[in-house]
């Protein structure tokens, strides 16, 4: 039978090197490309045959759907046999292996389901300290580069990796994972070879510690790119590098974001065991500020399975928490929890619970209430987080019947939105989306909710809640 890529080629090499369909390749824009497939010949059947894909997908492909997962990326350029480097997709074994994630790998078939729960009896392994450590690190990541080691590092190797680390989750924040998920990957492939060099006991651990930060800053930005199954991988190795340094606050701040996962794909009673593991983490930690993050989480995946009076509980331990926590001392990671961000999360809370026909009328006020105080405080650096908040904004003004207010606010967020490279953005805003189309005899409304429907075609956002 054949496979993808090993059927003759659809067209001469030379195609691939004309000028406008080598700007298409660089840019990544694969429904460019198919045009330019199909102006010299080639029909759907045959994309779709050397791609792997339904025709209904290349259809939508051709209409102006953006693709961005990378394991489709390279799926549609081995298929097609365009040279990888023509789409930026030339990674090493090993970095493709991090990227995309082993091809014959059984998990990939299994059901989303199954993987959630894999991974949750994995965290908890690893949280309760079963798992040993070091050792194999199984199915997480594979084997690291095969280059050269170096034979001996010091405490400022490590300094560089951390320092690396900041700056490219600065720009995480700023400009989403889209603009520095690949720089990450890279600084990975760089960072773990020097867990083969000798080095004293200190250093090995705050490398280690390094590596888990790292791993979690490449789960987050996988997420941010819409790619979950490389984000579970990444966050499971974070996972046991930290564990592994019973450092309770990262393990507590791993789990954490990845019950964020779990809550942005609609799955908040997955996300809620995650946040209620990472809770004993935290506990053990002594940080307060760390507790008061995980039970504002917990409380956000309550609203979202509409258990208003455990949501709102849980609010009240936050508030709690968050008066107690010694900010001086608490861990770095944690220190974004700021009033600011307090009001946020009590703001989304009320946002999921208005989100219920029954609890619209008491709840929508009162997010608007949180996150009016929220969206105040947020900095250029903070791109990202101030959408959403303007997202949910919008919303909750349209919902307590302020349409016009609701509409101008929403106008700021899709601007906002459009600069910032994070499928989760356009995934958030289907609130907006939502609600304007509810008042879709006013042509403001009509208007805002087409753009901002368009856009999530543009990022390969689902037209349904993620």
């Amino acid at each position: 039978m054949d496979t993808i890529g090993s059927q003759p080629p659809l067209v001469t090499p030379d195609t691939w090197e004309q000028r406008e369909m080598r700007d298409a390749l660089a840019a990544r824009d694969i429904s460019t490309v198919y045009r330019l497939l199909r102006r010299v010949g080639v029909s759907q059947r045959q994309i779709a045959a050397s791609t792997g894909q339904s025709q209904s997908e290349v259809s939508e492909i051709l209409k102006g759907r953006q693709v961005m997962a990378y394991d489709v990326l390279a799926r549609i350029a081995d298929g097609l046999q365009v040279p990888r480097g023509y789409m930026g997709l030339a990674y090493d074994g090993a970095t493709a292996v991090r990227v995309v994630g082993v091809a014959d790998d059984p998990l990939s078939e299994e059901d989303e389901s199954v993987k959630r729960r894999r991974f949750l009896q994995h965290a908890a392994s690893v949280t309760m300290g079963v798992v040993s450590m070091p050792g194999d690190p199984g199915q997480w990541i594979t084997s690291v580069a095969q280059t050269p080691a170096r034979e001996k590092i010091g405490k400022t190797d490590v300094m560089q990796v951390e320092a690396a680390t900041k700056a490219l989750r600065a720009l995480d924040y700023q400009y989403g994972g889209g603009t520095c998920r690949d720089a990450v990957i890279a600084q990975l492939s760089w960072a773990e070879q020097l867990l083969r060099a000798d080095a004293i006991d200190p250093v090995r651990r705050r490398l280690r510690l390094a590596l888990a930060d790292l791993h979690s800053l490449a789960g987050w930005t996988s997420f941010d790119t819409g790619m979950l199954d490389p984000a579970r991988n990444h966050f499971g190795k974070a996972l046991e590098y930290a564990k592994q340094c019973e450092k309770n606050d990262l393990v507590a701040n791993i789990l954490y974001r990845m019950g964020r996962v779990y809550l942005h794909y609609d799955e908040p009673n997955d996300a809620l065991k995650l946040f209620q593991l990472g809770q004993l983490a935290a506990q053990d930690s002594g940080s307060a500020l760390t507790v008061a993050v995980l039970c504002a989480n917990e409380a956000w995946a309550y609203a979202m399975m509409g258990m208003r009076e455990q949501a709102m509980k849980m609010v009240g331990r936050t508030k709690d928490e968050f008066a107690r926590a010694d900010f001086d001392h608490a861990p770095e990671w944690v220190r974004f929890f700021t009033v600011n961000d307090l009001h946020g999360m009590i703001g989304s809370v009320h946002h999921s619970l208005a989100g219920n026909d029954d609890f619209r009328a008491k709840h929508a006020p009162l997010a608007v209430a949180e996150l009016v105080k929220c969206t105040q405080g947020y900095e250029s650096d903070m791109k990202r987080t101030h959408v959403f908040g303007l997202s949910m904004l919008a919303a909750n003004h349209i919902r307590s019947g302020d349409v016009g207010e609701g509409l101008r606010v929403g106008r700021v967020a899709y601007s906002m939105g459009e600069g910032v490279n994070s499928v989760r953005v356009a995934d958030r805003m289907i609130d907006i989306q939502q609600e304007s189309e509810r008042y879709k005899h006013i042509a403001e409304a009509k208007d805002l909710a087409e753009e901002v429907r368009q856009f999530r075609i543009r990022t390969g956002s689902p037209q349904k809640r993620p």
